[in-house]
């Protein structure tokens, strides 16, 4: 029996690229929001020292997830070429 040609196959139509950038802004945001926490905790910091270490901690969290957790651990490529 043969396979219908109408039938919607959500690979073949949405594009794979979007994961990586919904797991993207995913990944930003829980940064953002861990960062402004992890920040606030430190008292009686001046404005740019809070700054640096609010973009700082932002990056390794960033930086964490891409390099360390996704990398190594669930062992995905990042860039991976897919036509």
């Amino acid at each position: 029996m043969g396979a219908n040609p109408y039938i919607h196959i959500p690979k073949e139509s949405w594009p794979s690229w979007t994961w990586y950038a919904i797991e993207c802004i995913i990944v930003l945001a829980i940064s953002l929001v861990a960062s402004s926490k992890i920040t606030d905790s430190f008292e009686g910091l001046d404005p740019q020292t809070q700054n640096y270490m609010f973009m700082g901690i932002m990056g390794l969290i960033f930086l964490a997830w891409y390099i360390g957790i996704r990398g190594f651990i669930l062992k995905k490529k990042i860039l991976r070429n897919r036509y």
